[in-house]
């Protein structure tokens, strides 16, 4: 009994001693060798037989990694047992690290006490164990409300509008609402949703959910707390975050759309045979899918260049903190935005709604936006060396790797196995790196006692 109890409070010290960014990169590893295993399986397949470990690998880390890029149709190659494991994944994906990025988001903000750790080690009858339950409720609700109402919604339009069975429709209902909320992308109809495109009913709920679960639940749960305290002036009382992710997020998104409207007008392959209404609604799905959600109503392969790159641009940036979405996230790029127009007015330093900037977040972002481009152009590099396609295209697929976001010109499926492996890749650093990244450096920083002398390089 006391070699149990050395040995259990040996174990305790080396996972409370582990950075909770790495506990993050760990778990998530750990899931994605399961959710091979599992989709190896001959029972995951459709037809019975084993599934090869690169595909299994490629599907699970682009599950568990709220992608959505296959490399195999969804819908036809995976049994029901396989589609099971592969929205757990997702689910666990999504719902996995909302909880870990929000709880390191909140203990980086100094709203949780330090001694509340990631790995779960600190005493149960804690207050901060009490604190992170709390915020873990609220996270699980938010899920099952938003998910469960928008699978109602298509489960009976589904139903209602197209003829379908009752169980069909309610299993590509829940299927598509969980694939949607956690920015996934992944779809049981081989074109994913371009039989909808003409049906706002099918598209708009999802754009919803993918909205939603883009914004992250730092924003969610503080919108929630004051429509609960039903304040007059709660508006003058949102934090800095909230402010930053809901307007640039709405620029983005007005953006994205105006943007394919305007390219994609005309163009016989996408918006160019749809009426009017359908081109405004199917230009905004397609801006919302571009924030990391994978979903397609058109055949993004016949989009013209400048709206291709434009999509890489939206991939990029990505969505909300702590929330599904990927990429380096719209507080990063809103930033940047900040310190580029303060240089531009030779002031002395960068503010957002009349609050200033510290330095160290500006260097933070930068540091992060800059190893995401470094990332994304050797990638792209491996990979035209590898296929012989369009560069827009490669650059393209890289993109929606690093963003998690799935769209794809269909290139993905003509990928040799060194080229999936470079996707892989991508989806977990994409996935991963940034949250990991952030977190590291504000939980690393410390201060010097001294200073170099200061001399100024040209610049430009």
């Amino acid at each position: 009994m006391e070699r149990c109890d050395v040995a259990g409070q040996a174990l305790r010290r080396v996972l409370v001693r582990i950075h909770p960014a790495r506990a993050v990169v760990i778990a998530f590893g750990v899931t994605v060798v399961i959710g091979a295993t599992l989709l190896a399986l001959p029972v995951s397949s459709a037809d019975g037989t084993t599934t090869d470990l690169v595909t299994s690998l490629f599907t699970s880390t682009s599950a568990v990694c709220v992608t959505g890029l296959v490399v195999v149709d969804t819908g036809e190659h995976w049994s029901g047992f396989g589609q099971a494991v592969i929205l757990g994944l997702i689910q666990v994906g999504g719902f996995g690290i909302m909880a870990l990025a929000s709880l390191l988001a909140l203990l980086i903000a100094g709203k949780l006490r330090l001694r509340m750790t990631l790995t779960a080690q600190a005493e149960t009858k804690s207050q901060g164990i009490g604190e992170v339950r709390r915020v873990l409720k609220r996270i699980a609700l938010v899920t099952l409300v938003v998910e469960a109402v928008v699978a109602t919604a298509l489960t009976l339009r589904l139903l209602l509008g197209h003829g379908k069975s009752l169980t069909w429709s309610a299993y590509h209902g829940v299927f598509h609402s969980v694939s949607a909320f956690n920015n996934a992308g992944f779809s049981l109809n081989a074109d994913s949703l371009e039989g909808y495109a003409g049906d706002p009913w099918v598209t708009l709920p999802v754009a919803v959910a993918v909205i939603l679960g883009g914004l992250g639940f730092p924003v969610i749960i503080e919108l929630l707390r004051h429509r609960a305290r039903q304040r007059a002036t709660a508006r003058t009382s949102w934090s800095l975050h909230l402010k930053l992710t809901l307007a640039t997020t709405a620029l983005l998104l007005t953006a994205g759309t105006l943007l394919t409207l305007v390219l994609e007008w005309s163009n016989g392959g996408t918006l160019g045979p749809l009426h009017t209404g359908e081109k405004v609604i199917n230009a905004f799905f397609h801006s919302s899918m571009s924030r990391t959600a994978g979903f397609n109503a058109v055949d993004i392969g016949e989009m013209e260049q400048a709206t291709l790159l434009g999509t890489c641009v939206l991939m990029f940036i990505g969505g909300g903190s702590a929330g599904t979405a990927g990429g380096i996230k719209v507080t990063t790029f809103a930033v940047l935005g900040a310190a580029i127009l303060a240089e531009v007015r030779g002031e002395p330093s960068s503010g957002i709604f009349h609050r200033r900037l510290a330095p160290h977040v500006l260097r933070q972002a930068l540091t992060v936006a800059l190893l995401g481009v470094g990332l994304v152009m050797c990638s792209t590099i491996a990979l035209l060396t590898l296929v012989e396609d369009r560069f827009e295209a490669v650059l393209f697929e890289a993109v929606s790797a690093f963003g998690t976001v799935g769209l794809s010109t269909g290139l993905t499926g003509d990928l040799p196995p060194a080229g999936e492996a470079i996707i892989i890749v991508l989806m977990f650093v994409g996935r991963l790196g940034p949250i990991t990244l952030a977190s590291s450096l504000a939980l690393r920083e410390r201060s010097r006692r001294f200073q170099h002398p200061e001399e100024r390089p040209i610049i430009g």
